[in-house]
C-alpha cells in the first residue's frame, strides 16, 4: 500500500502563508497617480487684448526687425490627468514680463517702454501626446515677485486652469508670497523648474521641461 505521511498544523499553516504570499504578489498593482499641479492667481496683467502675433514663439515678433531682449528660453512639457494620460484638445497660453520687468498691459508699471520686440503673450494648441512647446525668454524679477511665467490651460467641455512656473535657484523664491503660499511641499516643488545651457537648440539659450498634471 502507499505510504500516507500526515502533514503537521504548522506546516500546513507555512504553506498557506507563501500561497498567500505569492497571490498577493502576482496582483497587477494599482497605476500611479500623479500629483496634481498647484492652481496659482492669474495676476493683474492677463492681456487686455491679445498681440496680432500669438504663436508659440514670443522672442521673435512677425514684422518686427530685432528680436526680444534677454536670454532666450526654450520651455516645454505635457499636458496630463493624474494617471499620467496626454490631455487631448488642451490649449496653453503663457505671458510674462519682458527683459526690463515690464509687462504688456495698459496698467503695468513703465507700460510705455515694454519691450515692443517681446510678445509678452503665446498660444499653442497640445500635439497628441500632451506635449507643447514655447520659445521665449528667461524670467526676470520685479519689485515684490521672484521670476516667474504665467500658464493657463483650457481643456474643452472641462475649464480653465491657472498655475505660475518659476525658476530653480532663484534667491527671491524664498520670500514670494505666492510661491510659499503652495503648504504643500511636494506641489511647490512641482511648478519650479531648473533651466540649463541649451547649446544643442541655440547657442546662448537655455532650456527647461514644465509639466502640467490636471486633477480630471
Amino acid at each position: 500500500m502507499p505510504e500516507h505521511r500526515s502533514v503537521s498544523r504548522r506546516t500546513l499553516m507555512a504553506g498557506m502563508a507563501t500561497l498567500s504570499t505569492t497571490v498577493l504578489l502576482s496582483r497587477p498593482a494599482r497605476p500611479a497617480t500623479l500629483v496634481p499641479t498647484p492652481g496659482q492667481t492669474e495676476g493683474p496683467f492677463y492681456p487686455t487684448s491679445l498681440p496680432a502675433d500669438i504663436d508659440h514663439d514670443l522672442v521673435r515678433v512677425h514684422g518686427a526687425a530685432a528680436q526680444a531682449l534677454g536670454t532666450v528660453a526654450h520651455i516645454g512639457g505635457r499636458i496630463l490627468d493624474r494617471a499620467g494620460r496626454p490631455v487631448s484638445g488642451a490649449v496653453v497660453e503663457i505671458w510674462q514680463c519682458d527683459a526690463q520687468g515690464i509687462y504688456r498691459h495698459p496698467r503695468a508699471p513703465g507700460h510705455d517702454r515694454f519691450d515692443g520686440n517681446f510678445q509678452g503673450y503665446g498660444r499653442v494648441a497640445v500635439a497628441s501626446d500632451g506635449v507643447y512647446r514655447f520659445r521665449t525668454i528667461k524670467p526676470v524679477p520685479y519689485p515684490g515677485r521672484t521670476p516667474h511665467i504665467h500658464y493657463a490651460v483650457i481643456v474643452p467641455g472641462t475649464g480653465r486652469f491657472v498655475t505660475q512656473m518659476y525658476v530653480e535657484g532663484e534667491p527671491l523664491n524664498a520670500r514670494d508670497g505666492l510661491l510659499n503660499a503652495i503648504r504643500d511641499p511636494q506641489a511647490r516643488r512641482s511648478v519650479i523648474i531648473p533651466l540649463t545651457t541649451a547649446v544643442d537648440l541655440e547657442a546662448g539659450a537655455v532650456q527647461g521641461t514644465f509639466d502640467i498634471v490636471l486633477d480630471l
